[in-house]
């Protein structure tokens, strides 16, 4: 059994073809698409984080929203880049969220991926301390983070404050309790998974990893699985680990799948280089229910993951991708014992 929702980037543009020509419209039809696949089955919305970009970028309201128009869906990001982020403005937009949600919030946060700005966090007011690299700034905000939403007191209080104080040191407010169970890591690499587990975070492993072997994409994955897995199981975490993968699947039932994806696309494994890195990017799956199904049995990392994210075509409106997420559900799902 899988759990299974999907990953909206939030695209918007003014092209013919798009149906979200807004930051409003990608808003209200993410908002919109959240209660549809909630109200199919699924069992998760989660959300992209750019910024500079016609994309999803400030996700608390959003989160908050589908939080409050829905009752049983998890909701998510994956992934926060945390280059950007004061840990503990965050921390406070986060326990609001979660608390609107009923405690659904599962937080999928990073060091993030290339931006539209050259070292755009600096523009946030953010610089990396001397010595240390975007990625550790990153892991540093990532950390001050996982200790505020712990809940524990830290700041002295005033001794003459406007309203009264609890005793002893204070905390963030609002805390939600359990939050802090339910923050992700996006890792690219193998090593990045290791510490993630290490600090008792979810993993979230998207269709771009570093290329550590040179081996298929969805093996490399399911190995990096299986590393985050022993690190938890050493760290001795008294809770269950949980692990992500997502991929872009698509079924072809009827005459609009056809027209949108029936010529194919990036059915390979493609090989590129990130800020001097190898990276290899996962393939995607568009076929009949049949053949899909086929095709999806043999990728070792959905096999080894314990939730699934969909990637959707947003741009192509609410309806098209509530269709996507049904068939997948109705189709695909069952006989691969998703469900």
């Amino acid at each position: 059994m899988k759990k299974i929702g999907f990953l909206s980037f939030g695209h918007w543009s003014d092209e013919l073809a798009s149906q979200t020509r807004s930051a409003q419209d990608v808003l209200l039809q993410s908002i919109e698409l959240a209660v549809a696949a909630e109200e199919q089955g699924a069992d998760g919305a989660y959300f992209r984080v750019h910024h500079y970009a016609r994309q999803l970028a400030s996700p608390f309201p959003l989160l908050a929203a589908v939080g409050a128009r829905t009752k049983r869906i998890e909701i998510g990001t994956a992934v926060i880049d945390m280059r950007y982020e004061n840990p503990l403005y965050m921390a406070e937009d986060a326990g609001a969220a979660d608390l609107i949600a009923q405690g659904r919030l599962q937080l999928g946060i990073s060091r993030g991926s290339p931006e539209q700005v050259i070292e755009g966090w600096r523009y946030f007011g953010y610089s990396p301390a001397e010595g240390e690299s975007d990625a550790d700034m990153a892991r540093r905000h990532a950390e001050v983070f996982l200790n505020v939403i712990e809940g524990h007191g830290f700041a002295r209080p005033n001794p003459r404050p406007m309203f009264p104080n609890p005793p002893g040191l204070l905390r963030i407010e609002p805390h939600s309790p359990g939050l802090r169970q339910r923050i992700w890591w996006g890792a690219a690499s193998n090593d990045t998974a290791r510490w993630a587990a290490q600090l008792g975070m979810h993993l979230q492993s998207s269709t771009l990893k570093t290329d550590e072997n040179g081996k298929p994409f969805h093996i490399q994955q399911a190995e990096q699985i299986r590393a985050y897995r022993e690190a938890w199981a050493a760290a001795g975490h008294e809770r269950e680990s949980r692990v992500s993968v997502s991929r872009s699947i698509f079924p072809l039932l009827d005459d609009r799948d056809r027209m949108y994806f029936g010529r194919g696309g990036k059915e390979a494994d493609q090989i590129g280089f990130i800020e001097e890195t190898r990276s290899i990017f996962g393939r995607g799956y568009t076929a009949e229910p049949d053949r899909l199904i086929e095709e999806l049995r043999e990728d070792e990392a959905i096999a080894e993951a314990d939730t699934l994210l969909l990637t959707v075509p947003n741009q192509l409106g609410v309806d098209y991708n509530a269709h996507v997420i049904e068939a997948i559900l109705k189709h695909v799902a069952p006989a691969l014992g998703w469900r």
